[in-house]
């Protein structure tokens, strides 16, 4: 901060010594510690608070920025609806559909079941001999 050396704070001692005396120069010199200390404090305490400001000033300029992007809000709104619109398409040949011919139903009604299906897999098929767990015939 001050271009002070070893040798000045001497020189200052000495004249101090000389002017206030050695009787006073102890309580001096601890007022001028004391001040100093509080010159240092109230220093560090306006640096904390310009550097609290300047953080909430860029803080603001962020929060300005992402608010002047709507095109990002818009494309996230675009994207959602885009994905419930398949997830619709996606749906509706799942769901029972109502416009189903009498022709059709019969059918469907006639069909086999699951259950019944293994009874017309041929006797070929039966008899083949499985694999034993170690994945050898």
């Amino acid at each position: 901060m001050f271009d002070i050396g070893f040798w000045e704070f001497m020189m200052v001692g000495l004249i101090a010594l000389i002017v206030v005396g050695p009787e006073r120069l102890p309580g001096l010199a601890r007022t001028v510690g004391l001040w100093v200390g509080k010159a240092r404090y109230f220093v560090s305490s306006v640096k904390a608070e310009i550097d609290r400001e300047i953080q909430a000033d860029a803080l603001k300029r962020m929060l300005e920025e992402h608010a002047k992007v709507p095109e990002i809000h818009e494309l996230l709104e675009e994207t959602h609806q885009h994905l419930t619109d398949v997830q619709d398409a996606l749906r509706l040949p799942l769901e029972p559909s109502s416009h189903a011919t009498p022709q059709a139903l019969p059918a469907v009604q006639n069909s086999t079941p699951p259950s019944d299906a293994l009874d017309t897999v041929p006797e070929a098929l039966h008899t083949a001999e499985a694999p034993d767990k170690t994945g050898h015939p």
